[in-house]
């Protein structure tokens, strides 16, 4: 296993630079040598791996490009992008052949490699990064919906590769582009709340009483029911052990709710990463960059609702980090909530009768707290905003948006920032806190982040690079 540095591999990155951005070109046109440069209104070739769900918002900003590849495991999803790229065709008075249409993304790499500039990625997390990888090795440029990874080995690796093979990558962690994550930074550099101490962060993933997104506590279902027509199953099981397709559950709490597609496939660890790797990677991205965060010292899961299997995630978790010092920054904790559960009400400084939002962040510092809600830091209580002076600048704005900001840096502009030197070391950390989880309530992992190794729970080890099923290896 290549083991490289934190320090080392986030040396490009706009985060270890705080906000220095270093010129970075990645050209790899048509099937061509990195010595070939786009022309600036040049259009890029892109294929889809992933059109239908969160894919199929990938569609409409793909064809300001061009769209050559429409690829999914469900024909469904890949007739329903083909209709729409039809449509948007005939609003414009283009005439162009449609996307070629696969199941596979290894048969469009066969096919079509030489006609593919860039790709989405936008499947479940357990094709994130073979199919990333194959691209990066392909000299493509990627786009990969979050979390990055399914796995914390494959994030460092796709890290690694995409820095070897120059290519301009971006993960969907949308809020990246906002100008909220950059007040977040500005603020906490500039010491507004001072040194941080702990910093609080929910979701109302997999599901509140108000409203359920997918099942997780639960053991796998027995039966099986015949494979829709339009399904490639055993493409969509991809480096997942096999296992029999099954639509519904036929009985218990989860009785009438879908088992594996469409979307609930996260609840699972085969295929998903839970409430954790759905929304890690978009909550914490901002104070990652903020306390400059290298990798955690450690993870502890301290508290779950009793019901994690060898299957699924608990329904419900409170997770924790161990952040160690950086530079001149002093270690502090981060606390991760889901399913229900929140921080302390003395956390936030609720009034009586007010709670928490369905999503949020607190950080709380030595000098004062501040609350995250996606839009941008406010300080607690409300009344200190008015006495604030705005922080300077310090960190260059997108200046049009995730996806774009991608476009650009793959036709030789300046990184996207979330590129893989912080996507991948992001994605590393949320998924410590899934061996938390693995590792029991209680049951503090001690992590060695240069080698991607635990050090006092061996056991575990086994899980930071999973095995692959034939044909599907990274």
């Amino acid at each position: 296993m290549s083991v490289l540095h934190r320090r080392e591999l986030l040396k490009s990155s706009a985060v270890v630079a705080a906000a220095t951005i270093v010129p970075f070109r990645t050209l790899y046109p048509r099937g061509a040598s990195a010595a070939t440069s786009y022309a600036a209104n040049e259009k890029l070739n892109i294929a889809g791996i992933g059109v239908g769900g969160q894919g199929g918002s990938h569609v409409g900003p793909s064809l300001q490009e061009n769209l050559v590849a429409a690829c999914d495991a469900w024909d469904g999803a890949v007739a329903g992008c083909l209709r729409r790229v039809e449509q948007v065709y005939k609003e414009r008075g283009v005439k162009a052949p449609l996307p070629k249409a696969f199941a596979d993304y290894r048969e469009m790499f066969d096919k079509m490699a030489g006609q593919i500039d860039a790709v989405v990625v936008a499947t479940p997390d357990n094709h994130h990064a073979p199919a990333s990888m194959l691209a990066i090795r392909n000299g493509k440029h990627v786009y990969c919906e979050k979390p990055l990874t399914h796995d914390i080995y494959e994030a460092r690796q796709l890290a690694l590769a995409a820095r070897q093979h120059k290519v301009a990558t971006q993960m969907g962690n949308q809020g990246r582009a906002s100008e909220g994550w950059r007040l977040l930074c500005e603020f906490i550099w500039a010491g507004v709340i001072g040194n941080v101490q702990e910093v609080h962060v929910w979701t109302d993933r997999p599901g509140i009483p108000t409203r359920f997104w997918w099942p997780q506590g639960g053991n796998r279902p027995a039966g099986s029911d015949p494979v829709p027509n339009g399904l490639h199953w055993d493409v969509w099981l991809g480096p997942a052990p096999e296992r029999p397709y099954l639509a519904t559950y036929k009985e218990g709490k989860f009785r009438g709710k879908n088992v594996y597609q469409p979307f609930v496939w996260r609840g699972w660890w085969d295929f998903g990463t839970g409430a954790l790797g759905d929304i890690g990677c978009h909550a914490m991205s901002g104070i990652f960059s903020a306390l400059k965060i290298e990798h955690a010292a450690a993870a502890t899961l301290v508290k779950d609702s009793g019901d994690t299997t060898q299957e699924m995630f608990p329904s419900a978790s409170i997770i924790a980090w161990d952040i160690p010092k950086r530079g001149p920054m002093p270690p502090c904790k981060i606390f991760w909530y889901d399913g229900g559960l929140y921080p302390p009400r003395e956390v936030g400084e609720l009034p009586q009768g007010k709670e928490y939002p369905d999503n949020g962040m607190i950080v709380v510092g030595d000098k004062g707290k501040l609350t995250f809600y996606g839009a941008g830091p406010r300080l607690i209580p409300e009344e200190r905003m008015k006495d604030l002076k705005k922080p300077d600048p310090v960190i260059p704005r997108c200046e049009s948006d995730h996806f774009r900001e991608w476009v650009t840096a793959c036709k030789g502009g300046r990184p996207a920032f979330s590129n893989f030197d912080h996507a991948g070391p992001l994605t590393e950390m949320v998924l410590l806190g899934n061996l938390a989880i693995r590792a029991g309530v209680g049951h503090r992992v001690e992590w060695d982040g240069p080698n991607l190794k635990v050090t006092n729970l061996p056991e575990l080890n086994r899980l930071v690079k999973r095995e692959y099923r034939r044909g599907w290896t990274l």
